[in-house]
C-alpha cells in the first residue's frame, strides 16, 4: 500500500500538527486509529479547523466528546448480522466486512470504534466461507456489497478470490465495492487489483461506489485512477457524508457533485452524519442538509443530484431525506420550483377504459 503517517510524530514530523499538546491529542489517537496517506497530506493547506482535507483525517480533541444520541455501532450493524462478516438488513442484499483497515481513517467514520489496526482482524478464510454459504442459501440475494474498513486495500489475490466465490452464488447478480482508495491512494488502484475485480467465470455486474466529500480530492492521480477503472468496464457511482466545515456549503457541493460526473462516477448517496462517538461536531442539521440538497436542483443537471439520506439510528435502515418539490394543500396540488416558488398544478386523469371500450380496441 501507499506509504501513510500512522502516529502523531509522523504528522508532527510533515507539519500538519504542532508539536505541543500532543499528549491531549495522544488520548484521541488511543482511541481512534491514525492513518493519512501521502496523497492527503500534500493536500491540506491549514490546520483541521480551516481546511477541509484536515478536517477528515487529523485528529483533533473534539473527539473525545461524546454525545448521548453517539452509539459504538450507530446504525445497528450488530443486530443484523446472522454470521461474522456479514450484515443482512434489507431483503436483496447483504454487506459483506472483507477488511478491517483503511488506507485512512476518516475522523468521522461510523465504524470507528470497530477499524483499524488493532480492531478486529481480516475475514479468516473459514469465515468468508461461511459468509459466502450463507448468502447461497438466500435466494432473494442478489446484491453483495463489500465493505470493511476499506476491501480495496487487500491484495489483488484476495479481491480474486471473494470475486470468484460470489460469481459462483448464481442468484448474485452484482457486486458493489466500497472504497476511498481511488482518492485517496491512487495509485494504488493497479491494473492487478482492477482485473481481480472482475471475476473470470461469468460476466457479473461490478460497481465501486467511491467515497468522496470534497472536489479538491480529485486530484490529477485520483482523475487518472478512476479513468483506469471506468476504462476497464467497472461502474462508478459516488458517495460523500454532508459534514460541516467540509462540504455544508452549496458551491461546494455543486463543484464536488461536477467533479463526480466529470470523472464517470454518478453520485449516488449523499448520507447525513451517522451518530458515531466523538463526531458532533461535525454534524449539519437535518433542515440545513435538506436546504443544500434543494439548492442542488437549481444548479446542477439530474446527473448530478445524490440522494440525500439518513440511517435510522439502532438499525432500522435508511430513510429518503431528499426534500419532496410536490405538495397538497386544501385547493389541491402545489409543485415547488428550485427557487421556492410554489405553483398551482391541475390535472385531469382520465378514467380507467370499460370492459366494451378494451373489447372495441377503444
Amino acid at each position: 500500500m501507499a506509504k501513510r503517517l500512522t502516529t502523531l510524530e509522523d504528522l508532527v514530523d510533515r507539519q500538519l500538527l504542532p508539536g505541543e499538546g500532543l499528549a491531549d491529542l495522544a488520548r484521541v489517537a488511543t482511541r481512534y486509529a491514525v492513518s493519512v496517506t501521502e496523497d492527503m497530506a500534500q493536500l491540506m493547506d491549514g490546520a483541521p479547523q480551516t481546511d477541509p482535507i484536515a478536517a477528515q483525517f487529523l485528529p483533533t480533541l473534539n473527539e473525545l466528546e461524546t454525545h448521548r444520541t453517539e452509539a459504538a455501532d450507530p446504525i445497528g450493524d450488530d443486530a443484523h448480522s446472522p454470521v461474522p462478516g456479514l450484515v443482512h438488513r434489507y431483503p436483496d442484499r447483504v454487506l459483506l466486512k472483507a477488511a478491517s483497515v483503511c488506507p485512512v481513517y476518516c475522523r468521522f467514520c461510523f465504524r470507528r470504534e470497530m477499524v483499524g489496526p488493532d480492531r478486529g482482524q481480516p475475514l479468516s478464510e473459514a469465515a468468508l466461507k461461511r459468509a459466502v454459504q450463507y448468502i447461497a442459501e438466500q435466494p432473494e440475494v442478489c446484491e453483495v456489497v463489500v465493505t470493511g474498513g476499506d476491501p480495496l486495500v487487500m491484495s489483488s489475490r484476495r479481491i480474486a478470490q471473494i470475486s470468484h466465490l460470489l460469481a459462483a452464488v448464481p442468484h448474485v447478480q452484482f457486486v458493489r465495492w466500497h472504497t476511498r482508495v481511488p482518492v485517496v491512494a491512487p495509485d494504488d488502484v493497479t491494473p492487478d487489483r482492477i482485473a481481480a475485480l472482475r471475476p473470470r467465470e461469468r460476466n457479473l455486474a461490478v460497481y465501486v461506489a467511491v467515497h468522496a466529500n470534497h472536489p479538491r480530492e480529485f486530484t490529477p492521480a485520483a482523475q487518472a485512477a478512476l479513468a483506469r477503472l471506468a476504462d476497464s468496464g467497472v461502474c462508478l457511482v459516488g458517495q460523500t457524508v454532508l459534514l460541516r466545515g467540509v462540504n455544508d456549503d452549496r458551491d461546494v457541493l455543486v463543484a464536488l457533485m461536477r467533479a463526480f460526473v466529470a470523472n464517470r462516477v454518478k453520485p449516488y448517496y449523499l448520507h447525513h452524519l451517522d451518530p458515531a462517538p466523538g463526531t458532533s461536531h461535525f454534524r449539519v442539521s437535518l433542515a440545513r442538509g435538506q436546504e443544500l440538497v434543494r439548492s442542488l436542483r437549481g444548479h446542477v443537471s439530474g446527473l448530478c443530484q445524490p440522494t440525500y439520506v439518513v440511517d435510522i439510528p439502532g438499525g432500522g435502515g435508511k430513510v429518503n431525506a431528499t426534500p419532496c418539490d410536490v405538495a397538497r394543500d386544501e385547493d389541491g396540488t402545489v409543485l415547488i420550483d428550485r427557487n421556492g416558488k410554489r405553483h398551482r398544478y391541475e390535472q385531469s386523469v382520465g378514467s380507467a377504459p370499460t370492459d366494451s371500450q378494451k373489447s372495441k380496441g377503444e
